[in-house]
């Protein structure tokens, strides 16, 4: 889906794995979501295309001047049929504020819906306050504490949706 003439936004291929890497790793070290307890240390983030290739998975790239300068996705909660989890929603500096997060995030709960979620979890952290806020703007509730086990302890920040 071309957002405008440089902005394009579509599903990952496996030719994308290693900028999706390279991009999740920079924006996760610019926030200080380094060491043990942080999605950076995933095995997805080597191979995301095969990480969301399954039917209840959705992973989309955002292309600016053909480079991937965003990414963001969904994929089932560990321990739940009826709850997605938003995942590995990032972006360099040069797509923040233009509006290319909302379209992510909308083409992602319109995904789970039709997916047959009832609910969208994600998990963040307090000093991601931009996309705190996002989150807030697009309905999502905060959570004192974290839903399913997705090995992301050092997150300090829940919140969940009803599709």
């Amino acid at each position: 889906m071309e957002v405008n003439a440089n902005i394009n936004i579509r599903e990952i291929t496996s030719q994308d794995n290693t900028e999706v890497c390279t991009l999740i790793t920079t924006v996760m070290t610019e926030f200080e979501c380094v060491g043990e307890g942080f999605s950076i240390n995933d095995a997805e983030v080597k191979c995301m295309s095969e990480a969301y290739a399954d039917a209840q998975s959705y992973f989309l790239v955002v292309e600016l001047d053909g480079k991937i300068a965003g990414c963001g996705g969904i994929g089932p909660l560990k321990g739940s049929t009826d709850i997605c989890e938003l995942r590995k929603m990032y972006f360099y500096p040069n797509l923040r504020g233009l509006g290319i997060g909302q379209k992510v995030l909308d083409l992602c709960l319109e995904k789970a819906k039709s997916l047959g979620y009832k609910q969208c979890y994600l998990e963040t952290v307090a000093r991601m306050t931009k996309a705190k806020k996002l989150y807030a703007k697009n309905g999502f509730k905060p959570l004192n504490q974290n839903v399913g086990n997705t090995g992301h302890s050092s997150c300090d920040s829940y919140y969940i949706k009803d599709l």
